[in-house]
């Protein structure tokens, strides 16, 4: 695998994806781990989701992200940008990806 791809995702693909993305490029950065990530809203997800090989999104997205099968190792999230959240939980899907 080259860089890992990921998708942050929010409800219109503006705001809350971009700062989740800045944020979750710096927790990957802080752990070396080569990434390329952007952002999209949640109605695009089964689209996008072919370009990608991790989705990142709220809580709240869930089971729309899930009902859109993508067979993409997820990631949900209560708070978008907390740093410390974001490395709690991607950090075991990383291992269980071999990157870490």
């Amino acid at each position: 695998m080259g860089k890992l791809r990921i998708l942050t995702v929010c409800g219109n693909g503006l705001g809350s994806s971009f700062a989740c993305q800045m944020a979750v490029e710096g927790v990957l950065k802080g752990l070396g781990v080569d990434c390329k990530l952007d952002h999209d809203s949640v109605s695009s997800v089964a689209s996008a989701a072919r370009n990608f090989d991790m989705i990142i999104a709220a809580e709240n997205f869930k089971t729309q992200i899930e009902s859109a099968n993508t067979g993409l190792p997820c990631v949900f999230l209560h708070r978008l940008v907390d740093k410390k959240e974001i490395e709690e939980k991607v950090t075991p899907v990383l291992k269980d990806m071999g990157l870490l």
